[in-house]
């Protein structure tokens, strides 16, 4: 897809790393400037060093309303324009609720939800004015199927599903897209609780899917033609039975 976006710039939440990084990366490649928006700034800027100069540093930290202020400003002061922002930055938590801690939770259900909405929400006013736009949202298999190990994460992913469905139908008419992406289980730090002897087993069946793949169906999304919208893409591993 040489070049498909080319003209167009996209921010990236929790683009340090996996999906997030995988998608800087793949839109970069399509022609894109890319704003990376995480709040690990070594990071960052080591990153932009290598990726080049179409790739720059926003350093936000997503559950900090001030930060989250703060983060269109830096992205129109360093690209001059935003067309598309991506919404991933997100955290895993899995296990028994029985056992869990509730504290946790509130972390993943703050960076989850509360997070996504609010930056979401401080670039929407700008797509308005300039009549069009792309948001998409990382959410999961989970945000569909009920995964009987991962209660509130799934409980997460169930309300990026309903705000990605309404906000779309708000949106429409404003000429800006929302969609999700749906991946089934993706090799990356968010799966670095999962028991070893589980994850193990899910290298060795295959069921388990690399950054890359997912920022491929991102890139699809973007590029489809204006009058019609992706709203919900679902990508699983061909070896995972749901």
């Amino acid at each position: 897809m040489m070049n498909a976006l080319g003209g167009k710039t996209v921010a990236i939440t929790g683009a340090a790393s996996g999906i997030g990084l995988a998608c800087a990366r793949a839109c970069l490649a399509a022609g894109a400037e890319v704003a990376l928006i995480d709040r690990a700034g070594d990071r960052l800027a080591a990153l932009c060093d290598e990726l080049g100069p179409g790739a720059h540093g926003v350093v936000t930290d997503v559950t900090d309303p001030a930060s989250v202020d703060a983060m269109l400003p830096q992205i129109l002061a360093a690209t001059g324009r935003l067309d598309v922002f991506h919404a991933n930055a997100g955290a895993y938590v899995g296990g028994a609720v029985l056992t869990g801690d509730p504290d946790a939770w509130d972390r993943v259900l703050n960076l989850n939800i509360n997070a996504a909405f609010r930056t979401i929400r401080a670039v929407l006013p700008h797509m308005v004015v300039q009549g069009s736009g792309d948001v998409i949202l990382t959410s999961s298999i989970a945000g569909v199927v009920p995964v009987v190990w991962e209660p509130v994460y799934t409980a997460s992913k169930h309300a990026i599903q309903a705000f990605t469905h309404t906000l779309r139908r708000q949106m429409s008419s404003h000429g800006v897209r929302v969609g999700a992406v749906l991946p089934g289980p993706v090799v990356t730090a968010l799966l670095d609780d999962w028991p070893k002897a589980k994850m193990d087993q899910a290298l060795a069946e295959g069921s388990l899917m690399q950054p890359e793949e997912v920022a491929d169906c991102v890139v699809f999304m973007l590029t489809r033609p204006r009058n019609v919208v992706i709203r919900d893409l679902v990508i699983l591993p061909n070896a995972v039975d749901l």
